[in-house]
């Protein structure tokens, strides 16, 4: 039995997408039950089985990426595990697929649905640029781009050095709003939705939809933070055949 979600935004018909939870799987303990990370140390015969339950569900190619939280986006293809953080596609059947486990998940398609794409995106990947290249790979005009923020770790979990702070506000700096000192002296909690909106915003991408689940505190997602030895979940979109 699962209890994925779908995500609620204006995606045009024909463009699909769906994020996975912990249920539906065969995984044990700790990545109980429907781990996808085929990295995090679980039986690789229990991720097979998972994928294969959720290609099933869906009928779909998922277009696997070995992400390393860079800003590489490659056209989606299913054959071949990319290293990569986000992908596109235009052809029907193939998912764009970002596994996580409290980085961001963030889904794209153009007005025409004739395109979509998928990024993962850690405060690393966020800084460096890798949703704006995701945005890029549509090949559209940034108002003709529409964004779904999937479940990632909340703002009241994602405690940061200031370091971090000082990595988005060197490039732009009104991300400073989504900054607020921490009880723990020289810390700041992060708003990882809010760093989102506000990069995409400064490209001309306003059609912004999603976030506010927290990851932390959410059973149903895996959360590295939570748990350090823990599965991944995946967010996909695809166009329909």
């Amino acid at each position: 039995m699962n209890d994925w979600l779908i995500p609620d935004w204006p995606a045009p018909s024909g463009v699909n997408a769906c994020v996975t939870t912990r249920a539906g799987g065969v995984s044990l303990a700790p990545f109980d039950s429907l781990n996808l990370g085929d990295h995090v140390e679980d039986s690789l015969e229990a991720v097979l089985e998972n994928r294969r339950r959720l290609t099933d569900a869906f009928t779909v190619r998922p277009a696997w990426l070995r992400q390393v939280h860079g800003i590489t986006v490659v056209e989606a293809d299913p054959s071949r595990i990319a290293e990569a953080d986000a992908s596109w596609t235009s052809t029907p059947g193939v998912a764009c697929t970002s596994m996580t486990a409290d980085c961001l998940p963030a889904l794209f398609c153009n007005r025409a649905g004739t395109r979509v794409a998928a990024a993962h995106a850690g405060w690393r990947g966020l800084a460096a640029g890798v949703l704006e290249a995701a945005v890029d790979s549509l090949n559209v005009e940034p108002d003709d781009v529409l964004v779904w923020l999937g479940p990632a770790i909340g703002p009241q979990a994602f405690e940061v050095g200031p370091e971090v702070r000082e990595a988005f506000m060197q490039q732009l700096p009104i991300t400073a709003e989504a900054f607020v000192p921490s009880c723990n002296p020289g810390k700041y909690m992060a708003d990882i939705y809010q760093l989102a909106r506000l990069r995409l915003a400064a490209r001309g991408v306003t059609a912004v939809y999603g976030g506010g689940l927290c990851t932390v505190t959410d059973p149903r997602f895996f959360s590295y933070r939570r748990s350090p030895r823990t599965g991944r979940f995946a967010s996909l979109i695809w166009l329909e055949r």
